[in-house]
């Protein structure tokens, strides 16, 4: 009885262990290939997170500009070059504008 009961027992152990080793080969196969995007996005992702980067460390950093570039590195995931020209343009400008407005005038209401 208890042979028995130790060939089953081994039996669904090999058996599990083989399910497990076809489903880890199964979400390998299934990772898609990273999709690219043009030199010029690139470069222009890569000015933008700077930008955002340096306006960041200033505290000046506009939520419009966070999100493009969020928006940018997104479409820069799924390979939509135009896309990230398009976004990671207005992150750039965006977080200039907002070191900008660092050396505007403070505004004093009333004396």
């Amino acid at each position: 009885m208890s042979k028995a009961l130790l060939v089953l027992t081994s039996v669904a152990l090999l058996g599990l262990s083989g399910c497990a080793d076809l489903q880890s080969n199964k979400s390998a196969a299934a990772q898609p290939a990273k999709a690219t995007i043009s030199a010029e996005a690139q470069a222009a992702l890569a000015t933008a997170q700077a930008d955002v980067k340096a306006a960041k460390a200033k505290n000046a950093l506009w939520t419009t500009a966070d999100s493009a570039l969020k928006a940018a590195e997104a479409a820069a995931g799924k390979g939509d070059s135009a896309t990230v020209l398009k976004d990671a343009k207005m992150a750039s400008d965006q977080a200039n504008k907002g070191l900008a407005q660092l050396n505007y005038p403070l505004l004093k209401v009333g004396d």
